[in-house]
C-alpha cells in the first residue's frame, strides 16, 4: 500500500452509532434508522484531516485532502480525492478499486471482505440498525453542533478500526451524513466534513459507480 493510499483508505476505515438514555438515545438511533432507511442515495464534497500520533512527544501537522463523494445503497460508493494528490476509490457492489493516478496504478479487492466492519458498511450497505449492530456496539450521544452524533465499535478485533462517530442531520429530503470521525487501530485520527450534500438527488444512476481501467494501467489483485 502507497503512503498516500493509507489516508484514502482511512475514509474506508469506518461508520456508526451511539447512547446515553432516554428520548435523547430514542432520537439519534432513530435518526439513524431514518439514515439507513431513507437516504438511499446522497453526493456530496468532501475535506478529510488525518491527525497522525505524536513523534518524539511533538504533535505532527495534519494532512488535508479534498474530494467529492457520493454512494448508493446497497453497496455503490465514490470517493475521489482531487488534492494534494489525485486518487480514485470506487465500489461497486462486488469489487473495491482503489486508483492512485500518480503511480498509473490500481488495486482490485472484493469489496465484501475490504469493507467488512467500515463506515462504508453504514454509509451504503446495512439498510436498517439489526443488520448494522451484527457489525457494530452502537451507542447514542449528545446533540452537538446541531447534529445527531451516534459512535460505533466495530464487533470484529480484526477490522484496523477503534472507534467510529457520525454526525447526521434530519432533513426534507432525508437524512444527510455531515461529519465522520475515525480512529484507527494505531491511534491515527481523521475527521471528513462533507459540505453541498444533495440526498436522494434526482440523477445519481450506477454508472457514476462503475470504474474502467485507464489504458497502460497496471492492475494488482492481492
Amino acid at each position: 500500500m502507497t503512503r498516500r493510499a493509507a489516508p484514502a483508505l482511512l475514509a474506508l476505515a469506518a461508520l456508526a452509532a451511539m447512547a446515553w438514555a432516554g428520548a435523547v438515545r430514542a432520537d439519534s438511533l432513530e435518526t439513524l434508522g431514518q439514515f439507513l432507511q431513507g437516504t438511499r442515495s446522497a453526493r456530496a464534497e468532501f475535506t478529510q484531516t488525518v491527525q497522525l500520533p505524536p513523534r518524539d512527544g511533538q504533535a505532527q501537522r495534519p494532512k488535508v485532502s479534498n474530494g467529492l463523494f457520493a454512494f448508493q445503497r446497497p453497496a455503490r460508493f465514490r470517493f475521489e480525492y482531487l488534492r494534494p494528490y489525485p486518487q480514485l476509490l470506487v465500489g461497486d457492489g462486488t469489487t473495491l478499486w482503489v486508483y492512485d493516478v500518480d503511480l498509473a496504478q490500481v488495486t482490485a479487492r472484493p469489496q465484501d471482505k475490504a469493507l467488512a466492519s467500515t463506515p462504508v458498511a453504514l454509509i451504503a450497505a446495512a439498510t436498517d440498525l439489526n443488520a448494522l449492530q451484527r457489525d457494530f456496539q452502537l451507542l447514542a450521544q449528545p446533540e452537538q453542533d446541531g447534529l445527531h452524533w451516534v459512535q460505533a465499535t466495530p464487533r470484529a478485533r480484526e477490522a484496523g478500526v477503534q472507534s467510529l462517530r457520525v454526525g447526521l442531520r434530519p432533513g426534507e429530503r432525508g437524512v444527510a451524513m455531515e461529519r465522520l470521525e475515525i480512529v484507527d487501530a494505531m491511534g491515527q485520527r481523521s475527521l471528513l466534513q462533507f459540505t453541498r450534500i444533495e440526498t436522494n438527488p434526482p440523477g445519481l444512476g450506477s454508472a457514476a459507480f462503475q470504474f474502467t481501467t485507464p489504458p497502460k494501467v497496471e492492475v494488482i489483485r492481492p
